[in-house]
């Protein structure tokens, strides 16, 4: 199996799983992202996913190029399941362990999780303008956001990678590690987030997301809102309680 999905308690992990051809993405691994992701959100045990790549050189590097050609149509190219939308569509927190290259569309794997960790030898491009297209997962919308408008015009016209040091610089990415710190400190993390009380979690994603799409008063207002569905949970009741006996909760999604 190319996309591996490995559960431990309330944290999946999955793996771009074909070294060889560096993590690149067959239509048939697609699907299989989106089923792997599909089954962590419906399992109630999962709170939170890693995503990373298998090997030492790549998380992902996109598309397969010799597969495009396969696509009857453009139109049919268009239609295509999106691997990216995938991951954008997840409820549940998901961190990218980024251990190498992430080009085209493992950038813009990438830019569609929550957060993002990077080996210190990770490297980050969009080189689709160099073979005559752009990205079409979000990649300019994301990458404006997370790096600001005149740094994401140096990556999209260029289509020439940055360093991870680049990276972190221009807030593309949370942190750095030396590679064989890096899951472990993504799940490190993940374990972290997956102590909090999952209601509150996936309302605080949803939350930032929004915040980014909404004019100000009303993302305040869907906040507010946000705020209210928490409040009323067993969870927040539970951390209400904790705080007033003086002891840890103990959340149980609620």
């Amino acid at each position: 199996m190319h996309v591996h999905v490995d559960v431990d308690g309330p944290v999946a992990v999955v793996t771009l799983n074909r070294p060889a051809k560096l993590n690149a993405i067959t239509p048939d691994m697609a699907a299989a992202l989106r089923a792997g992701l599909d089954r962590v959100d419906a399992d109630p045990a999962v709170r939170v996913a890693v995503l990373t790549g298998a090997g030492e050189r790549a998380f992902c590097v996109g598309s397969d190029i010799g597969e495009l050609d396969d696509y009857a149509t453009p139109w049919e190219f268009r239609n295509r399941g999106d691997y990216g939308d995938a991951v954008r569509a997840l409820r549940k927190p998901i961190i990218a362990a980024v251990n190498g290259y992430a080009y085209g569309g493992g950038l813009e794997l990438a830019l569609a999780c929550d957060i993002r960790l990077a080996a210190d030898t990770a490297t980050f491009a969009a080189p689709e303008i160099k073979l005559g297209w752009i990205g079409g997962s979000g990649q300019s919308a994301l990458l404006a956001h997370a790096v600001g408008p005149s740094n994401a015009a140096t990556m999209l016209l260029t289509g020439d990678p940055i360093d991870a040091a680049r990276a972190l610089r221009w807030g593309l990415v949370t942190e750095l590690h030396p590679r064989e710190e890096l899951l472990p400190a993504a799940l490190e993390l993940a374990g972290r987030i997956a102590a909090r009380p999952p209601i509150a979690a996936q309302t605080a994603k949803a939350n930032v997301r929004a915040a980014y799409s909404m004019p100000l008063e009303q993302a305040i207002q869907y906040e507010r809102d946000l705020q209210t569905v928490c409040f009323a949970t067993a969870d927040a009741a539970e951390g209400r309680a904790a705080f007033a006996e003086r002891r840890e909760p103990v959340f149980e999604g609620r």
